[in-house]
């Protein structure tokens, strides 16, 4: 029989985005309470990254908002994301944080926040929902341009650096 959900509680919206990949990125979410229409946003960036790093690190950051165990709908244009916490998690963490590759077993991509996801998913009830990216929807642009907005410092302050 299957497990009845509990209705959404919060949904969070995430967005990352990079400069060049690796390059200057940054991240994004936006966390709202349906039923009393309660919203926070917050972003931030890191120098030299990727964008798989912030679209991990945007969901990371906005689930370790949460005080006590929600149901969570996580709203992310990331199939990386998604996928990752739906299909790959399970099998990496049974073949001991390892991912096939040519057939052979080698580690994680990003473990470091992978686990961090995995440990904060599981304290919660996520339901996850892939939206299109750059295709207008309301929070996903927002967080877009948030992210981008983050990086932005960095890519100045390369512009002023003499050659």
């Amino acid at each position: 029989m299957a497990k009845e959900r509990k209705p959404i509680e919060v949904v969070l919206f995430t967005d990352g985005a990079c400069s060049g990949n690796p390059g200057p990125g940054g991240w994004a979410y936006i966390l709202r309470h349906p039923e009393t229409g309660r919203e926070a946003e917050a972003s931030g960036s890191e120098a030299d990254t990727t964008n798989n790093r912030m679209e991990l690190t945007a969901a990371v950051q906005g689930l370790a908002q949460l005080k006590r165990p929600t149901c969570v709908e996580l709203v992310t244009d990331s199939v990386y994301v998604g996928t990752g916490l739906s299909e790959w998690l399970p099998k990496w963490k049974q073949q001991g944080w390892k991912r096939k590759e040519k057939g052979k077993l080698v580690p994680v991509k990003n473990e470091d926040l992978w686990r961090e996801l995995d440990r904060l998913a599981s304290l919660h009830d996520v339901v996850f929902t892939h939206v299109a990216g750059h295709a207008g929807h309301p929070e996903n642009e927002r967080c877009d341009e948030l992210a981008v907005a983050a990086y932005q410092p960095y890519l100045q302050k390369n512009k002023s650096r003499p050659t």
